[in-house]
C-alpha cells in the first residue's frame, strides 16, 4: 500500500515542485533537493520492516541460555558452542538489514557522487542504513564505502579496495548537507556553501563550514579594527543550520575513529583539534562494529571535569550509543574504593589536604615506590596488605626524599611528614577495627589504594563481583591526570586493552600532577610512544586568537597547530575600577544578546568572588541570560556565563571575555600561562580581555595597554 501522503509537506527551502522554472536554484542545490524529494518518496512508500528469521532465531537463543543452566557438566561446551554460534548468525542478520531507524525528516547528512567507468553512483551518508527499493544510504560507520565521503573531494580520483575488489573512479559530488524536519536547508562543498534564509538561497564563503562551535556557534567573519563583540560587517547568525558533525569529520580523524580495536591510542593535539570529538565517535564506531564486546556497559569514559561529565553524556546518545557510563575520576575513583575496601577505610574526605602532601601524592615516583613495596615485600593478596602497604610507603621519609629528588624541599617534606604519619596511624587503626578514631583520606589517596589493591590483590571487581574488564576506556584531559591514575584505569581493561587517551600539554593546568612531556609520561604508564597520534589543524578558534594563546605560552616542543579562518582582533580593555569594566561589558553584552539571540558568552574570572561580583553587576544593569555557574553547572544553552577560568577546560563558547587579566591575578608561572592558554583558546569567534590595574606580564607585548 502506497504510504506517499505520509512524506513531510516541503517548506520554504524544501522539494519544489516540478513546475519551478529551472535555472532559479544553484545546480547543486537544485540536485539536492530532487535527491532529497526522491529519497523520502521512497521511504514514505517502503517502510523498513525486521526480517522475519530474527523472531524464531532469538527465541532459539534464548532456550539454549535457560538450558545452559540446568545442563550437565559435560554438555556445556557444546551447548555453548551452539549459542556462540547462534548469536553470531543473529549479528550477521542484523548486520545486513537496515540499522536504526531512517528518518525522513534527516535521512542524510552527507552525498557522495561516484562516477566509475562511466557509470554515475549517487550515496548518501547518514546515522544508519538502507539499501534496496531505490535507497542507498550508508550509515558513516560503514568504513569500508564511508571512508570515501572522509577522504576524497570534489574532483579527486580514487582507487580503493571494496568488498574483494578493486574500485577506481573520480568524485564528482561530495557535500555536506543539513536536513532539519524534512526541510533542506544547507548545502556545502569545498568551494562554497548555499544557505536558505529569508531571501532565498545564498552562497557562504568557503571555509566557513568547518568544525567550530555547534549548535550555537556564530559563524562569521569579523573586520579588524571593530571594538564591538559581535563585530561581524552585518552578517550576524548567517549559518544557524550547521552541518551533522559526523560530516565535518577529517580524514585524519576518520582514520582514527575506524582504527584497531585494540591497543592503546594517544591523540595529542591543541585545543579544538578534534581529540574528544574523534574518542566519542571511536565510541560510536566500535559499538557498531563490534554490539557485542562494546556494549555500552562495557565502555568507561573518564573525564576531567562534571560540566564535561554532563557535555559527553548528551552527546554520546546523539550518537546512538546508550548507557556508557560517563564519570570524572573522583566519582568513579571513590566509589571504587568503598566497592574494594568496604569498611576497612575511612568514608570522609579531606577538603584540607596541605600541598606538599598533594605534591607527594601524585608524584610519578611515588607511583613506583607502590610497585617496588609490592614487589620487595611479601605478604597476603588482600586489600588488607594493601593498607599496610599504603602506610609503609608515606612513612618512609627517606625513600620519599629520594623519590622526589628537587621535587620537594626538606622543609616541605618535613610539613607533609607530619600530615602523613597522623593519617597513616589513623587509618590504619579504622582497617584494624578500631572505634572512635578520628580518620579521613586525602583525595589523592583513591589512586593510591586502588593501585596498591591491583598490584596486591588482583584486578578491581565489578558489582557482581566479577573482574573489572572494561572492552573500551576513554581518559579525556590525560594531561591532567598522575601516572599513577592512568595505571588504574589501563587496569581495569580486559586482554586487548582497547584504550583512547586524549590530550594536550599546553592545557595541562593540574600543578601537582606531574605532567612534564608525551614521552616521559607514556614511558611511565607503559605504553609505546608509537601509540601516539597527532591531530594538527584546530578547528575552534580564529588564527588570531590561537596566535595569542600560543605567544602566551612562549616557546614550547609541541607542533604549531594549523587554524581555518581569520576573526576580529583579541583586545585587552584597562579600568580603574570592577565597576567601571562591569558598566562596560553591560553595554556591551546587552546589544550583543539582542543581535545575537543564540550566541553563548563566557565571562572567565580568575577567582570565585569576582565571578559572584559581576553576575551580580551584570544582573543588576539588566542584562538578560547572565548565569553564576558553580560546581561546573553549565546549561550549555545560549546565554552569559560566569565562571572561573579554572572550570572550563574542554568546553567552547563562541564570545570569550576574560576578566581582569591583570599582574595581580595572573603572575607570570607557568601554571598561569597555561591556564591562560586555556581560557583563550575556549573562544569561537571572538576574545576579549578586561584589566583592573597593571596587565599581566604574560600578554604578548601587544596587549600591554
Amino acid at each position: 500500500m502506497s504510504q506517499s501522503s505520509t512524506v513531510p509537506s516541503p517548506g520554504p527551502g524544501g522539494p519544489r515542485p516540478a513546475s519551478s522554472p529551472p535555472g532559479a536554484l544553484p545546480g547543486p542545490v537544485r540536485e539536492e533537493l530532487d535527491h532529497l524529494a526522491r529519497t523520502q518518496r521512497h521511504l514514505a512508500e517502503s517502510p523498513a520492516r525486521p526480517l522475519a528469521e530474527e523472531g524464531p532465531l532469538l527465541e532459539e537463543i534464548v532456550r539454549m541460555q535457560t538450558d545452559l543452566q540446568s545442563a550437565r557438566t559435560d554438555d556445556k561446551p557444546a551447548l555453548l558452542q551452539q549459542l556462540e554460534h547462534a548469536q553470531a548468525r543473529l549479528d550477521q542478520l542484523r548486520k545486513g538489514r537496515p540499522t536504526d531507524h531512517v528518518d525522513p525528516d534527516s535521512p542524510y547528512f552527507g552525498h557522495l557522487g561516484l562516477v566509475e567507468e562511466g557509470r554515475r553512483s549517487d550515496i548518501f551518508i547518514g546515522r544508519a542504513t538502507r539499501l534496496g527499493e531505490g535507497l542507498r544510504i550508508v550509515d558513516w560507520r560503514n568504513a569500508p564505502i564511508s571512508r570515501m565521503f572522509y577522504r576524497y573531494d570534489e574532483g579527486d580520483e580514487f582507487e580503493e579496495e571494496m568488498s574483494g575488489r578493486l574500485r577506481a573512479g573520480r568524485v564528482v559530488a561530495r557535500r555536506t548537507v543539513h536536513i532539519d524536519h524534512g526541510r533542506l536547508l544547507r548545502v556545502g562543498s569545498s568551494e562554497v556553501t548555499w544557505l536558505h534564509g529569508e531571501d532565498g538561497w545564498q552562497p557562504l564563503p568557503p571555509q566557513r563550514a568547518r568544525l567550530s562551535g555547534g549548535e550555537g556557534a556564530a559563524l562569521r567573519a569579523g573586520r579588524a579594527g571593530e571594538t564591538t563583540l559581535g563585530a561581524s560587517g552585518g552578517r550576524l547568525r548567517a549559518d544557524k543550520h550547521l552541518p551533522d558533525i559526523a560530516a565535518l569529520i577529517d580524514p585524519e580523524q576518520f582514520a582514527l575513529i575506524t582504527g584497531e580495536d585494540s591497543g592503546v591510542v594517544v591523540l595529542r593535539g591543541s585545543a579544538g583539534s578534534g581529540k574528544t570529538t574523534v574518542a566519542l565517535h571511536r565510541i560510536a564506531y566500535l559499538a557498531w562494529k563490534d554490539p557485542r564486546r562494546f556494549a555500552p556497559g562495557r565502555v568507561l569514559v573518564v573525564v576531567w571535569g562534571k560540566g564535561m561529565r554532563d557535555y559527553v553524556s548528551h552527546v554520546l546518545p546523539a550518537l546512538g550509543v546508550e548507557g556508557v557510563q560517563v564519570t570524572t575520576w573522583e566519582e568513579w575513583s571513590r566509589r571504587m574504593v568503598l566497592r574494594t575496601y568496604g569498611n576497612l577505610l575511612p568514608r570522609v574526605w579531606a577538603d584540607d589536604t596541605p600541598e606538599p602532601v598533594v605534591r607527594i601524592k601524585l608524584h610519578p615516583a611515588v607511583a613506583e615506590l607502590l610497585q617496588e613495596q609490592v614487589r620487595h615485600h611479601k605478604g597476603p593478596a588482600t586489600v588488607n596488605q594493601a593498607i599496610e602497604d599504603w602506610a609503609a610507603v608515606l612513612t618512609d621519609r627517606a625513600a620519599l626524599a629520594r623519590a622526589m629528588g628537587a621535587d620537594i624541599s626538606e622543609a616541605a617534606l618535613d610539613r607533609a611528614m607530619a600530615w602523613l604519619l597522623e593519617q597513616t596511624a589513623a587509618v590504619v587503626a579504622v582497617a584494624h577495627g578500631e572505634g572512635g578514631v578520628d580518620a579521613r583520606l586525602d583525595p589523592e589517596d583513591a589512586a593510591l589504594f586502588l593501585r596498591l589493591a591491583q598490584l596486591r590483590a588482583g584486578p578491581l571487581k565489578a558489582q557482581g563481583r566479577q573482574a573489572l574488564e572494561h572492552a573500551h576506556v576513554v581518559l579525556d584531559e590525560v594531561q591532567d591526570f598522575s601516572p599513577v591514575e592512568v595505571q588504574v584505569l589501563l587496569g581495569t581493561t580486559d586482554k586487548r586493552r582497547c584504550v583512547t587517551l586524549a590530550g594536550d600539554v599546553r592545557q595541562h593546568i593540574s600543578q601537582a600532577a606531574g605532567f612534564s612531556s608525551w614521552s616521559g609520561f607514556l614511558d611511565r604508564i607503559g605504553v609505546p610512544s608509537k601509540s601516539l597520534a597527532t591531530l594538527e589543524v584546530s578547528y575552534r578558534s580564529t588564527h588570531q586568537v590561537t596566535s595569542f594563546a600560543l605567544e602566551v605560552l612562549g616557546d614550547d616542543q609541541e607542533p604549531v597547530p594549523r587554524t581555518l579562518r581569520d576573526g576580529p582582533p583579541v583586545e585587552l580593555f584597562q579600568f580603574s575600577d570592577h565597576g567601571a569594566a562591569v558598566a562596560f561589558l553591560a553595554q556591551e553584552l546587552r546589544q550583543l544578546v539582542a543581535r545575537e539571540p543564540l550566541a553563548n558568552v563566557a565571562l572567565l574570572t580568575p577567582d570565585p568572588e569576582l565571578s559572584r561580583l559581576y553576575a551580580r553587576g551584570l544582573e543588576q544593569a539588566e542584562v538578560e541570560g547572565v548565569r553564576l555557574v558553580e560546581d561546573q553547572a553549565f546549561a550549555f544553552a545560549p546565554g552569559i556565563d560566569v565562571v572561573e577560568a579554572d572550570q572550563v577546560k574542554g568546553l567552547e563558547f563562541d564570545y570569550v571575555v576574560v576578566i581582569d587579566a591583570s599582574a595581580r591575578w595572573w603572575p607570570d608561572t607557568a601554571h598561569h600561562r597555561r591556564l591562560m592558554h586555556v581560557a583563550a583558546t575556549r573562544a569561537v569567534h571572538q576574545l576579549w580581555l578586561t584589566c583592573v590595574g597593571s596587565p599581566s606580564s604574560i600578554l604578548p607585548a601587544a596587549h600591554h595597554g
